[in-house]
Protein backbone atom coordinates (compact mmCIF):
# COMPACT_ATOMS: atom_id res chain seq x y z
CA UNK A 1 0.00 0.00 0.00
CA UNK A 2 1.16 3.59 -1.18
CA UNK A 3 1.77 6.02 2.08
CA UNK A 4 -0.16 8.91 2.16
CA UNK A 5 1.47 12.22 2.66
CA UNK A 6 0.02 15.13 4.11
CA UNK A 7 2.33 18.49 3.26
CA UNK A 8 1.63 21.53 6.01
CA UNK A 9 2.25 24.41 3.77
CA UNK A 10 3.87 28.02 5.46
CA UNK A 11 4.64 31.02 4.52
CA UNK A 12 8.18 30.87 5.09
CA UNK A 13 9.51 27.93 3.45
CA UNK A 14 11.90 26.91 6.05
CA UNK A 15 8.37 25.93 8.25
CA UNK A 16 6.80 23.71 5.65
CA UNK A 17 5.90 20.40 7.26
CA UNK A 18 5.92 16.88 5.98
CA UNK A 19 3.95 14.11 7.83
CA UNK A 20 2.74 10.44 6.95
CA UNK A 21 -1.27 10.09 7.06
CA UNK A 22 -1.78 6.51 9.34
CA UNK A 23 -3.51 3.68 6.93
CA UNK A 24 -6.85 3.93 8.82
CA UNK A 25 -7.15 7.56 8.02
CA UNK A 26 -8.70 8.75 4.55
CA UNK A 27 -7.41 12.33 3.10
CA UNK A 28 -10.40 14.06 3.94
CA UNK A 29 -10.71 12.90 7.65
CA UNK A 30 -7.00 13.41 8.13
CA UNK A 31 -7.05 16.78 6.85
CA UNK A 32 -9.92 17.91 9.36
CA UNK A 33 -8.06 15.43 11.98
CA UNK A 34 -4.67 17.52 11.64
CA UNK A 35 -6.64 20.66 11.36
CA UNK A 36 -8.31 20.25 14.56
CA UNK A 37 -4.83 18.78 16.39
CA UNK A 38 -3.50 21.91 15.43
CA UNK A 39 -5.84 24.45 16.73
CA UNK A 40 -6.12 22.53 19.97
CA UNK A 41 -2.52 23.42 20.41
CA UNK A 42 -3.22 27.03 18.95
CA UNK A 43 -6.01 27.64 21.50
CA UNK A 44 -4.35 25.86 24.28
CA UNK A 45 -0.91 27.74 24.23
CA UNK A 46 -0.71 30.93 22.23
CA UNK A 47 3.23 30.77 22.82
CA UNK A 48 3.26 27.59 20.84
CA UNK A 49 6.10 25.97 18.98
CA UNK A 50 6.14 23.65 16.13
CA UNK A 51 7.33 20.58 19.05
CA UNK A 52 4.41 21.09 20.40
CA UNK A 53 2.29 20.84 17.49
CA UNK A 54 4.62 17.90 15.99
CA UNK A 55 4.29 15.82 19.80
CA UNK A 56 0.17 16.28 19.20
CA UNK A 57 0.18 14.45 15.66
CA UNK A 58 2.62 12.10 16.81
CA UNK A 59 0.54 10.97 19.66
CA UNK A 60 -2.50 10.24 17.16
CA UNK A 61 -0.18 8.80 14.60
CA UNK A 62 0.91 10.89 12.50
CA UNK A 63 4.46 10.55 11.54
CA UNK A 64 7.13 13.92 10.67
CA UNK A 65 8.88 12.85 7.68
CA UNK A 66 12.13 14.66 6.72
CA UNK A 67 12.27 16.17 2.83
CA UNK A 68 14.17 18.11 1.25
CA UNK A 69 12.74 21.40 -0.69
CA UNK A 70 13.74 21.62 -4.23
CA UNK A 71 13.50 24.50 -6.02
CA UNK A 72 9.98 26.37 -6.98
CA UNK A 73 8.11 26.22 -9.92
CA UNK A 74 6.45 28.95 -11.49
Amino acid sequence: MAQKLMILPAVDANAIRLVRIPDDFEEHEAFRHVTSLIARVEEEDPGYQWDDIAAELEAHNFEIMDYVLGPALD
